[in-house]
């Protein structure tokens, strides 16, 4: 597991910066780190911007991770936008549809400023139809 996370204040959201390789071991990790953080500030909406390096997670990796993850964020996050430098769309298209259908309010972007834009004007108590992803590259 090899990651490093940093973690920014930001006006009503905590923007996150990762970096590391990308293993499934590594995406266990930094959430783990994002959720004490979050615990330790009472943020209950983020943005996390994702750079790691390596081979893609393959879909089955990323299904056991969503859904093993999703027990720890369900209730808990108002608003997760998510940004990958890989821009891996179908995949993240795919964990995004796991994860909603698991209730979290998550919402996958092409780049920071369409995450900023979103999670500003998210509603608190989470996604809803008007409130659609946006991905520019669709």
């Amino acid at each position: 597991m090899s990651f490093d996370v940093t973690f920014e204040d930001r006006d009503d959201y905590l923007y996150v910066y990762v970096t590391g390789s990308n293993s499934a071991e590594s995406v266990v990790g930094y959430f783990a780190r994002v959720r004490e953080e979050c615990d330790k500030r009472d943020c209950h909406r983020i943005l996390i911007d994702e750079n790691l390096e390596g081979p893609r997670l393959d879909l089955i990796e990323i299904f056991s991770l969503v859904t093993g993850g999703t027990s720890g964020a369900l209730g808990f996050f108002d608003a997760i936008a998510y940004v990958d430098a890989q821009q891996d769309f179908e995949a993240l298209k795919f964990a995004e549809t796991v994860a909603l259908n698991r209730a979290i309010p998550v919402a996958i972007f092409g780049s920071v400023e369409d995450a900023e834009n979103w999670i500003r004007g998210h509603p608190a108590v989470g996604i809803g139809e008007d409130n659609p992803v946006h991905n520019p590259q669709q």
